[in-house]
């Protein structure tokens, strides 16, 4: 196993270098995955989606790490189903945040993904979202990207000030409809 790397000093690359690296332990993910890449880039963040797998392709796991720390990625986000060990064993390789999203399927929809990616070793953080949670991986990691740069942070509350608005308008909407079947 090879030592962790650390996480890279802080940079001053453009702003669309790529500040989340999305991995995905599988191609049958994607349906799910791809809405983290979407919410990201919803927000103006700039992201890379991969295919690699903890147990198939481990050393394309490993090679992204690095690449990512030379490139100046912020944010590794690690989604995977069943036994889940994606989101750790890039934990275990870096400095960086990581943030686990455990996927649906098996025999337990999804429950056996989020224990694996939730329970880890001390000193080995994951931070973990709900199973099939890819918009609150995305958010999450924009909060993180959004101490560093301000640009996220006014995203993040544009979208908030949208989403309580939207909510505002359904809560209206529902209220309406119940008034008038009365």
């Amino acid at each position: 196993m090879k030592k962790p790397v650390p996480a890279a000093a802080p940079s001053t690359k453009a702003v669309n270098q790529i500040l989340v690296g999305i991995l995905t332990g599988s191609p049958n993910d994607l349906p799910v995955v791809v809405k983290v890449r979407d919410t990201l880039t919803e927000l103006g963040i700039s992201s890379e989606l991969v295919v690699a797998s903890a147990h198939r392709t481990p050393d394309k796991v490993l090679a992204y790490i690095e690449r990512a720390h030379k490139e100046d990625v912020q944010v590794l986000i690690g989604c995977a189903g069943m036994a889940a060990h994606l989101a750790g064993v890039i934990a275990g390789h870096t400095r960086l945040p990581v943030i686990g999203l455990p996927l649906s399927g098996g025999v337990v929809s999804g429950l056996d993904a989020l224990l694996s990616t939730v329970q880890m070793p001390p000193g080995v953080p994951v931070a973990t979202v709900a199973v099939d949670g890819a918009r609150n991986a995305a958010m999450l990691a924009a909060r993180i990207l959004a101490l560093k740069f301000p640009r996220i942070n006014a995203a993040l509350e544009a979208a908030a000030k949208k989403e309580r608005a939207r909510y505002e308008l359904s809560a209206n909407e529902a209220l309406s409809k119940l008034s008038a079947n009365q």
